[in-house]
């Protein structure tokens, strides 16, 4: 099992940059693929990005060329840098850690984009 506790979430204005942080309970050097959702007021959760070990990451295209995921094993954190921040980015932003073959999930961190 792993607990996931997000942080970094905030009001942010439009074209600012906020960066989101997730801990891990435990290492996560084992865990191949972590990735961060995010939901939307009355919308579906969706994907937002993965890393697949530390050499592959995908994106929604949506966020392609202004989020960047990452992640330090030794700090057991996965982060999401994320710029030019657009009003349609506003959501609630959970973490993901798919660990033998369980989904695990935070509770997720607010993400306010708004003049």
């Amino acid at each position: 099992q792993v607990q996931l506790v997000e942080s970094g979430g905030g009001l942010v204005q439009p074209g600012g940059s906020l960066r989101l942080s997730c801990a891990a309970s435990r290492s996560i050097a084992s865990i191949v693929t972590m990735g961060w959702y995010r939901q939307a007021p009355g919308k579906q959760r969706e994907l937002v990005a993965i890393i697949i070990s530390d050499l592959i990451t995908k994106y929604v295209d949506s966020v392609k060329g202004r989020f960047t995921i990452s992640r330090d094993n030794a700090k057991n954190t996965v982060f999401l840098q994320m710029n030019s921040l657009k009003p349609e980015d506003t959501a609630v932003y959970y973490c993901n850690a798919k660990l033998n073959d369980v989904n695990y999930w935070g509770k997720g961190t607010l993400v306010t984009v708004s003049s």
